[in-house]
């Protein structure tokens, strides 16, 4: 790689992943020499990135968090709101927020001084998130771990707690991190079961990057990447749900209103527009995304969830229907 620039940069984006690089390994990725990679070494710490290196038939180079941030053109005010921003997405599988959201705040709280990551913490702890209460909220720290650990193809331990309670440890190859919108799910090759695993993130605790390094194994049955391998594995321990639903508002404002992973709805003609997808998610959470559609729709199939709506509308009824009038009761003041 001749064009220093551009090879400045393809190293300092490997140096940003929170591992050790030996520089032989630098140089092989970067089709340089040595020789080189000392020299594109100095000219970024130069530019005011802390690279540390350490001697050793195992030593090799990272990069550290210095006294002052790199120059990454932000400054401490937008890189705090950044980090807290990634963290709330991260946290709670907000839609949108993916394994590239992920692996940018690995990157960011890898190198951010210590009085901003103060600041990022005590932000963080002091704002109580308005979520659903299913406990499925996730510790960012948790998934800046493994996603360092896939970044880095680096073997990872944690407990794990399965669905029905069950506790034990996992060793694993991670490799990649799934977001469905819902929830993150990490799809890795269990060392112990000799078998491909996918593990809710919300139930991994105590993760620990071992250091041990492996090569990434192909994914099995032919499968092109995880998230094909993922809703393999949901549609074998879930039944999948076939919607077909009408809703009577424009196809543009309802799929803007739906997970993309229900894909779009189609126009009908008349002012409306009709969905048809399969879902590998439970059927309370499909019930919940289409009533948040807010708009009046039918329900044409399958027949478990158009008995679920309907028992749902019952007891939201008769919920209303057990409220005080609004003419007698006292009504509290506006917030604020």
């Amino acid at each position: 790689m001749t064009d220093t620039p551009a090879r400045l940069l393809n190293l300092l984006s490997l140096l940003q992943t929170p591992r050790e690089w030996p520089g032989s390994e630098l140089a092989e990725r970067l089709d340089v020499s040595p020789r080189t990679i000392r020299r594109d070494i100095d000219r970024l710490r130069d530019l005011g990135y802390p690279v540390e290196a350490s001697r050793g038939s195992v030593g090799g180079y990272r990069l550290v968090a210095g006294r002052a941030m790199p120059p990454l053109l932000l400054d401490d005010e937008e890189a705090v709101a950044i980090a807290v921003g990634l963290r709330a997405g991260a946290g709670h599988a907000i839609e949108g927020v993916d394994e590239a959201s992920v692996r940018a705040l690995a990157k960011l709280e890898q190198v951010l001084p210590s009085r901003l990551r103060h600041r990022v913490s005590s932000l963080q702890n002091a704002t109580v998130p308005l979520t659903r209460g299913d406990g499925s909220s996730i510790d960012p720290g948790t998934l800046t771990v493994i996603a360092s650990a896939v970044t880095g193809c680096e073997r990872l331990r944690f407990a794990y707690r399965a669905g029905d309670g069950t506790a034990s440890k996992r060793q694993v190859e991670p490799y990649r991190l799934v977001s469905t919108g819902s929830r993150w799910y990490l799809v890795a090759y269990d060392m112990t079961r000799e078998d491909w695993r996918t593990f809710r993130v919300d139930r991994v605790t105590e993760p620990f990057a071992t250091g041990a390094r492996f090569a990434p194994r192909e994914l099995p049955d032919g499968t092109e990447d995880a998230a094909e391998f993922f809703t393999r594995s949901v549609a074998r321990t879930q039944p999948e749900l076939r919607i077909d639903v009408t809703f009577h508002a424009p196809a543009d404002f309802v799929t803007a209103r739906l997970p993309g992973t229900l894909g779009a709805a189609e126009p009908t003609g008349e002012g409306g527009c009709r969905l048809r997808a399969v879902s590998g998610d439970s059927l309370e959470w499909v019930a919940l995304r289409l009533a948040l559609v807010d708009c009046a729709f039918e329900v044409h199939g399958p027949p478990q969830l158009v008995e679920y709506l309907s028992a749902l509308g019952a007891r939201l009824t008769r919920a209303s229907s057990a409220a005080p009038d609004l003419d007698d009761a006292t009504v509290p003041a506006a917030a604020g």
